[in-house]
């Protein structure tokens, strides 16, 4: 499985932004079954969860940092997931990466170690 992350960039405090990561894994792959998960990293600190969603699309998770902000998606048809960012802040500069996880779990991963296929990672940054 491979992933493409896009879509960061450079906005303003109060703007907004959507990453997508598309997702490759051969002939009939679909999103179908799979986690995703969208995580940040600043230097020097811990890669964090941000909005993961589960491998049915029924459940998912924000961090308080994000909650009411951003908006997690998927598309299975296109295997491609989505995070839309509205009202950033500069604290969400950061470089984000999404990953997936095959899972039937109702419950969406929400530590890095939990996922199998990581993006490149697309840099986010807020101007105040």
């Amino acid at each position: 499985v491979q992933l493409q992350a896009s879509g960061g960039g450079l906005v303003r405090a109060g703007g907004s932004l959507r990453l997508s990561c598309a997702a490759s894994g051969g002939s009939g792959f679909t999103l179908e079954d799979w986690a995703i998960g969208w995580f940040r990293q600043t230097p020097g600190k811990e890669r964090e969860a941000v909005s993961c969603i589960s491998g049915n699309g029924d459940s998912t998770y924000y961090s308080d940092s994000v909650k009411g902000r951003f908006t997690i998606s998927r598309d299975i048809a296109e295997s491609t997931g989505y995070l839309q960012m509205n009202s950033l802040k500069p604290e969400d500069t950061a470089v984000y990466y999404c990953a997936v996880m095959f899972s039937f779990h109702d419950v969406p991963p929400t530590t890095p170690s939990q996922y199998d296929y990581w993006g490149q990672g697309t840099q986010v940054t807020v101007s105040s």
